[in-house]
C-alpha cells in the first residue's frame, strides 16, 4: 500500500517525527492523521511543562494555544531544530503569554481539572502536589523553565539551552539552584525531599 492510497490509512503511530512532519507538509490524504499522532505522541509533555509553568487548571488552554500554532506553523517548519526542541519553544512562548493574560489572577486559585485515578493515592498526594507547585511557582521564571523543562519533559541540558536560548553552564545552574531551593522550601514545609 502506497501512502497515495486514499481507500486505506496507514497506521502512522509508529512512524517518527520526521517521517510525519513530511506527511503533514505534503497536505495528502493522511496529513491530519500523521498531524493527530504528533498531538497524541507530545501533548503530555507539554501538558506536564504547561502545568509546571501556569498551574494545572490553566494548562490545558496553554496545550490547546500550542497544537493550534503548531498546526498553523508546521508547514513552514523546516527541521533546523529537533521538532521536540521547537515545541518546547512554541510552548514556553504560550506560558509566557498566558501568564501575562492572567496576572491578577492568583496562580493558587486557579482549580486543577478533575483527572481519572486512584482515590486512595489522591488523597495522600494531593497535599504534597499543591506544596510543591506553590513551591515552584516561587522560583524565578528562568528556574523554572529550566527544571520543568528538564524534570517534566524529560530533555537534557543541550536542548534546554537550545530552547531556552542560554549557555549550557547557565542552564546547568539554573537546574541546580532550582533544586536547592526546591530543596529548601519543601522542608520548610514539612516535606522530605
Amino acid at each position: 500500500m502506497t501512502l497515495n492510497d486514499s481507500s486505506h490509512s496507514p497506521d502512522l503511530r509508529g512512524w517518527p517525527d520526521e517521517a510525519l512532519v513530511q506527511v503533514f507538509q505534503q497536505r495528502g490524504p493522511h496529513s491530519e492523521g500523521a498531524f493527530e499522532v504528533l498531538v497524541t505522541r507530545h501533548a503530555p509533555r507539554i501538558h506536564r511543562l504547561a502545568a509546571s509553568m501556569v498551574g494545572p487548571g490553566s494548562a490545558d488552554d496553554v496545550v490547546q494555544d500550542v497544537f493550534i500554532a503548531v498546526h498553523s506553523g508546521l508547514q513552514n517548519f523546516r527541521a533546523e531544530a529537533a521538532l521536540t526542541t521547537w515545541l518546547h519553544r512554541i510552548a514556553l512562548n504560550a506560558c509566557t503569554r498566558a501568564l501575562k493574560l492572567r496576572s491578577s489572577v492568583p496562580w493558587e486559585s486557579v482549580a486543577e481539572p478533575a483527572a481519572p485515578h486512584d482515590l486512595a493515592l489522591s488523597g495522600e498526594n494531593t497535599d504534597l502536589r499543591e506544596r510543591l507547585a506553590r513551591a515552584l511557582h516561587t522560583l524565578p521564571p528562568d528556574q523554572r523553565e529550566a527544571l520543568a523543562l528538564r524534570e517534566l519533559s524529560g530533555l537534557d541540558y543541550a536542548e534546554i539551552a537550545e530552547i531556552t536560548g542560554a549557555e549550557l553552564g547557565t542552564v546547568k545552574s539554573r537546574i541546580n539552584r532550582a533544586r536547592a531551593a526546591l530543596r529548601v522550601l519543601l522542608t520548610r514545609t514539612g516535606v522530605t525531599p
